[in-house]
């Protein structure tokens, strides 16, 4: 059992809320996965430069000197914003591949969280109220988020087994449920030249996705691809840099909810994560229905 959320905003004059929004929702459900929290954020994206956001168990060894120490592969762009265990690498974009290469030969702690133009994820073993404290979530702005709580069943209470699980740019993936064979499709997905860093089955899930996409699928062909593809019980909530979308495995036992305003969409695994949201009195809520992709994009919001 965890918890999910989710918000895709129609309505620009709610940006500087997204984050405030996100973690109230994501406290509501705090019950439904006491283990570890993380949040993704998305927010407009800005021309020429990317973001790394990284974590790591030593970090006051080894953020202080990390822009330095990124100075030369970066071409002298590289700028670190510490956020507790996270830093947020802002770099070119040309030279976004290379940072993140060099990372991995600075020291063994550093882990990326993720990394593209327009996301930053932040997740941490604890509760969500105190993840959502730690990093400023309610002080951040952006355009779309997701959010979990995890109740661990698959593999270890760690950082990296918290979501969301991000294997692609700007991509990033939330899951309540089980997968069956994810063990198969890792081994096939591995052969196809994906890295895996844990082994949570949701891990798995977002990888087919970004493969799919690789492929030169959208997201909402990705997720119909996966109905084919993944067995198990599941309901996904994914990012990318401008689409927010939802699905529920055939069965559809992991509980859900939506609602849509002219603002925004908004997705939870119960109904109370919603009250909160401005003018949820008045919004069309609904069960998403089982095996059904559903689908939002900033660039056909307005």
């Amino acid at each position: 059992m965890c918890g999910i959320v989710g918000l895709f905003l129609k309505d620009p004059a709610l940006e500087p809320q997204l984050g405030a929004l996100l973690a109230d929702m994501l406290v509501t459900m705090t019950d439904r996965g006491p283990d570890s929290a993380g949040l993704a954020i998305y927010g407009p994206p800005i021309p020429g430069l990317s973001k790394i956001t990284v974590q790591s168990a030593q970090a006051l060894a080894d953020f202080p000197a990390l822009e330095q120490r990124l100075a030369e592969v970066s071409g002298g762009s590289a700028r670190v914003a510490v956020k507790s265990s996270h830093a947020v690498i802002t770099v070119a974009s040309d030279r976004l591949a290379a940072t993140r290469d060099a990372l991995k030969g600075l020291s063994s702690d550093l882990r990326v969280m993720g990394a593209g133009e327009s996301v930053e994820i932040y997740k941490e073993v604890g509760l969500p109220k105190d993840v959502v404290q730690r990093f400023g979530i309610a002080g951040m702005s952006g355009t779309h988020g997701i959010g979990h709580t995890r109740m661990a069943t698959e593999s270890a209470v760690t950082t990296m087994g918290a979501h969301p699980f991000s294997t692609g740019a700007d991509q990033c993936l939330v899951h309540n449920g089980s997968l069956s064979n994810h063990n198969n499709l890792r081994r096939s997905l591995a052969r196809d030249g994906m890295v895996f860093e844990t082994q949570n089955d949701s891990e798995v899930a977002a990888a087919y996705l970004t493969t799919a996409m690789a492929r030169g699928r959208d997201l909402g062909a990705a997720l119909a691809g996966a109905l084919e593809d993944l067995d198990g019980f599941f309901t996904f909530v994914v990012g990318t840099k401008s689409g927010f979308g939802v699905l529920r495995d055939p069965i559809a036992c992991k509980p859900a909810i939506m609602a849509e305003t002219d603002r925004y969409v908004a997705f939870g695994s119960e109904y109370r994560a919603l009250v909160g949201l401005p003018g949820i009195e008045t919004a069309r809520v609904w069960e998403p229905e089982p095996a059904t992709v559903y689908f939002w994009d900033q660039r056909q919001a307005a």
